[in-house]
């Protein structure tokens, strides 16, 4: 009953066959072929998941993105097996298999929206129905696969080691973010005070804007013990890709420094985009407070997507 060549790259073994509701491994009396071949292939496939979740790591260390297509349930004869998983990396390379052919294919296509939209979904295919001939895959069975985004650590950028710095740190840790303090101060910026950070700079905060490159995995937040130095960051931050920018700050401050930065050529939409006062109105007072509202705030950001902070408000209001 031919249905499909699947073809285990790190195996180099072809088993070309339609898997007819046999759903766990084992010793079967009937010792047919094609519980062999079963046998034979969920046991490669097990070696290939180790695989996967390996590469998994790799990539989210590398701060990439990806997608991982899983089988999650099937009915009837199909081309593969039930959590049988596939990587789909965000430069369209692949490391395993759901199945091959045209539902292959498509999940592929499917993958390059997860990643992008970086939200899940679950895909169902048909595999009596007669346009899936084309792909070889007229097994009589039903398959969904769900499609998942991987997505790297989030880093989150911290200048200024104050006593704000401290709470925003350990409350983010927690939160699964990787945090980054930055202060000219060694007495600050040290791993007694700041345990959990990832990596700490105690120098200036120029050389640090040539050590640190911030991408759509980044967020900055800028809590330092002045309004020049904080300008200067912002001058800097909004200049780079950075997914989140906040800096603390009263009304006044930030209308002063952005009609500054403004007055320089930043352009308007970067300055925009800062969320300044940073972290959500909760009526926060205590440090460890105004932290929970950033942390908060970040995390909103990160799965709600942007949304307009009230710096936009200010900054309007500053132009008029």
């Amino acid at each position: 009953m031919p249905c499909l060549a699947m073809s285990l790259i790190r195996s180099g073994t072809d088993l070309g066959f339609c898997i007819a509701g046999i759903k766990s491994i084992g010793v079967y009396e009937s010792g047919t072929s094609k519980v062999n071949k079963y046998v034979r292939l969920n046991a490669l496939w097990r070696l290939m998941e180790i695989d996967v979740f390996d590469e998994i790591q790799r990539l989210r260390q590398q701060g990439r993105k990806a997608a991982l297509a899983t089988i999650v349930q099937i009915r009837g004869s199909v081309p593969s097996f039930q959590a049988a998983k596939m990587l789909i990396r965000d430069d369209g390379s692949t490391m395993g298999s759901v199945g091959g052919g045209c539902v292959e294919a498509e999940v592929w296509t499917a993958a390059q929206d997860v990643i992008k939209d970086e939200k899940s979904r679950i895909m169902t295919f048909d595999l009596t129905d007669e346009s899936m001939a084309e792909g070889g895959l007229i097994c009589g069975g039903k398959v969904e696969i769900f499609i998942e985004p991987i997505l790297p650590t989030p880093k989150i950028v911290i200048f200024g080691a104050g006593h704000i710095s401290t709470q925003v740190s350990k409350i983010a840790t927690i939160a699964g973010f990787k945090t980054t303090i930055i202060d000219n101060r060694p007495v600050y910026a040290n791993a007694e005070r700041f345990p959990e950070a990832e990596s700490i700079y105690s120098e200036s905060f120029e050389q640090a804007f040539e050590e640190i490159v911030p991408n759509e995995n980044t967020y900055v937040i800028i809590v330092t013990r002045g309004h020049q130095e904080d300008q200067n960051v912002l001058r800097w931050a909004v200049q780079t890709n950075a997914r989140y920018i906040g800096m603390i700050g009263s009304k006044r401050k930030i209308r002063s420094i952005t009609e500054q930065l403004a007055s320089e050529g930043i352009p308007r939409e970067r300055l925009e985009r800062v969320y300044m006062p940073i972290g959500l109105d909760i009526g926060a007072v205590l440090p460890e407070e105004i932290a929970v509202a950033i942390v908060a705030e970040v995390i909103h950001n990160r799965r709600a997507g942007f949304k307009h902070p009230l710096s936009k408000k200010l900054y309007q209001t500053s132009q008029a």
